[in-house]
């Protein structure tokens, strides 16, 4: 599914992980995938953590936001509860019993299988236009 200029008004705002681990760049993984399908519109959560004004606003805007930590430190869910966010899905993937490791990456089956049930649920959220 290709990216629709404008179309992106009426997506959820995803944010996610991006540490260094093998769990984080999973989260950055999946919320960039999402992003790409135009399933959700990806934001950076350093900018909100930076308190850049304009990433601020987009999280403040009232659409339905995602959060995909990697691990049960929840960073991405900090970073928008430190200017009033609460996320409407928050997802924590050691919570799916997957193992933080530094220096090395997932296999692109697990990816798979977590970017499935991370849509999924995306997908049941209902969207007001």
């Amino acid at each position: 599914m290709k990216h629709i200029i404008g179309k992106s008004k009426d997506l959820p705002i995803v944010y996610s992980c991006s540490g260094c681990s093998n769990i984080a760049q999973m989260a950055n993984n999946i919320a960039v995938k999402l992003d790409r399908e135009s399933i959700a519109e990806m934001s950076c959560i350093a900018g909100v953590g930076g308190q850049v004004k304009p990433l601020v606003k987009k999280a403040l805007s009232g659409k339905p936001i995602i959060v995909i930590d990697g691990c049960p430190l929840q960073c991405a869910k900090h970073c928008l509860n430190n200017i009033g966010v609460e996320a409407n899905i928050n997802v924590v993937l050691t919570d799916n019993g997957l193992k933080k490791i530094f220096h090395e990456d997932y296999d692109n089956e697990t990816v798979e299988h977590e970017y499935k049930k991370i849509k999924n649920l995306v997908e049941s959220l209902e969207i007001k236009s």
